[in-house]
């Protein structure tokens, strides 16, 4: 018998990596039944995934979901295809007014747990690459003084 795993949030790490964070959203996505199945086995990336704004509404781009399509259901594909963001009004015109400041907007966390699936998104100041090497470098640091006690 087997028993119910509790699903486990999909992290984009490549994200803070790359950007400083800053204020964070929580959207509701406009999913299919295979593509939330699939989110909620963690079968979902979002590493090299971003939100664009089209129209007044918040689009994810570039998130793959592994789903299934055979009947059978033991032939899988990777589907990448634009999915809506579902959030308030005045959450999307905030967001407009920092793509206005120069801001990106990147997704940072799946919440498959609860009744649905929720993506943390968040507004970023694209880093340089000399504080991606400094980032790198505090974390060898810290590497070696956990190693050496």
């Amino acid at each position: 018998m087997k028993t119910a795993q509790k699903p486990q949030s999909i992290v984009n790490r490549r994200a803070a990596f790359d950007y400083f964070l800053g204020d964070e959203i929580v959207a509701g996505l406009a999913l299919t039944g295979a593509e939330t199945k699939a989110a909620r086995n963690g079968h979902a990336q979002l590493k090299g995934s971003y939100v664009t704004i089209n129209g007044g509404e918040l689009w994810l781009i570039n998130a793959s979901f592994s789903v299934r399509t055979n009947d059978k259901g033991n032939q899988k594909t990777v589907d990448s295809r634009a999915r809506k963001l579902l959030v308030k009004r005045r959450q999307i015109n905030q967001l407009i007014e920092a793509k206005k400041q120069g801001l990106t907007i990147v997704p940072v966390k799946l919440l498959p747990s609860g009744r649905f699936i929720k993506l943390v998104i968040a507004t970023a100041r694209g880093k340089k690459r000399y504080d991606k090497r400094e980032v790198i470098k505090k974390r060898d640091l810290k590497r070696e003084q956990r190693k050496s006690l």
